[in-house]
């Protein structure tokens, strides 16, 4: 009697939509703590969910670069606590004579006592930038970018062109690093440094940015953002929808960061910004007429994972209002790491890997006759 096998999870993209929440989520968990552990277990959850769920698309090396980008944040961030003056107040670690400014640049000081208490303030600030960059840099290497732009509303379809160019220039970059590099190692040239340098770094901004061009091109070439028809007075009430709302997402925020701001211009004003700014965007949406090959749908997996983004940053919210020790540890001592963090940790490492595996992408039968020739 045959045994029966569980049933497996089709591959599949999922919804882009869903990976950029997904990585905003971990973004704002990052942005609302300086507790270097729990930082690094966001990176790490991030790193993982990306090593298990990258395709092999062009845009999927793009991680590697968001991470040095991060580690370059990090040193110029202890950087300039060294160059603009460290302080004098804690452990002195290194006697760096201070250099005298004229008065017009009063409160900045050059060099200085370096303690240990800044290295470790500028150390947790710039690890802090650093983690939002590797989010975001998840999300763009998991995040389909052209199937991104697809579920942009229709009122933006106008400035499609920009979006293209601003979304895809990055990880066609990491693409034209590779073909850049393969096609030097077949040829001589430069061997000194400045030279090689030039020689690589040229042809891949070039290439990068005409890949993106030609992209943008096509897609106008197309009739993407092309928009109808539209009358006078719909051009007129979309405008004043979309200013309107603009005006109360401002005042709004002003008012919620603002404590002394009377309240009933803080959340209500937001609430009836963000309306007003939606019905705008509804009324502009009408003009452009598209149609959707192959959309895309939200299914269990997207949900899944737009929760655990949406369940870390509401569990790091929880913790810098309620264990503010936890969150901004103290200088002098060692930071510690308390549950809700290590849950919400938990969370978007299983909400990540909760997607369903990438799909391969299609092979000739004979590249794959080949492999398995060579295999045997």
């Amino acid at each position: 009697m045959p045994t029966m096998r569980p049933p497996t999870r089709l591959p599949r993209d999922l919804h882009p939509v869903a990976w950029w929440v997904w990585a905003i989520g971990l973004a704002a968990a990052a942005s609302l703590t300086t507790n270097p552990l729990v930082l690094l277990l966001l990176v790490a959850v991030a790193s993982v969910v990306v090593m298990a769920r990258r395709s092999d698309q062009p845009w999927a090396a793009s991680f590697r670069i968001y991470v040095w980008l991060g580690v370059v944040i990090v040193a110029v961030r202890l950087a300039f606590r060294v160059v603009f003056g460290a302080g004098d107040v804690g452990t002195v670690l290194v006697p760096l004579p201070a250099v005298p400014l004229p008065h017009w640049v009063a409160g900045i000081t050059l060099l200085g006592p370096i303690t240990r208490e800044a290295l470790l303030a500028g150390l947790y600030d710039g690890l802090r930038l650093a983690t939002i960059v590797i989010c975001i840099g998840a999300a763009n290497a998991l995040a389909n970018p052209k199937r991104l732009l697809r579920s942009v509303p229709p009122a933006l379809y106008e400035i499609g062109t920009a979006l293209v160019v601003a979304v895809t220039v990055l990880p066609q970059f990491a693409d034209s690093v590779r073909r850049v590099r393969a096609a030097q190692s077949l040829r001589a040239g430069e061997t000194g440094r400045i030279g090689r340098l030039r020689r690589f770094l040229v042809p891949v901004l070039e290439d990068a940015l005409e890949r993106s061009l030609a992209l943008a091109a096509g897609m106008d070439a197309r009739g993407y953002g092309r928009a109808g028809n539209l009358g006078r007075t719909a051009r007129r009430t979309t405008g004043a929808l979309m200013l309107t709302g603009l005006v109360g997402i401002c005042v709004g925020t002003y008012a919620v960061l603002d404590q002394t701001a009377p309240r009933w211009l803080a959340l209500p004003m937001l609430a009836l910004g963000a309306a007003t700014a939606t019905a705008g965007l509804l009324s502009a949406g009408r003009r452009v007429e598209r149609t959707r090959y192959r959309p895309d749908h939200w299914r269990l997996p997207e949900l899944v994972v737009v929760a655990s983004g949406v369940a870390v940053a509401a569990l790091a919210w929880w913790v810098g209002g309620h264990q503010v020790a936890l969150a901004y540890p103290d200088l002098a001592t060692v930071p510690r790491v308390g549950g809700a963090s290590l849950l919400g940790a938990a969370i978007g490492l299983l909400g990540g890997l909760a997607s369903p595996p990438v799909a391969a992408p299609y092979r000739p039968v004979a590249e794959l006759r080949g492999h398995a020739e060579a295999a045997a």
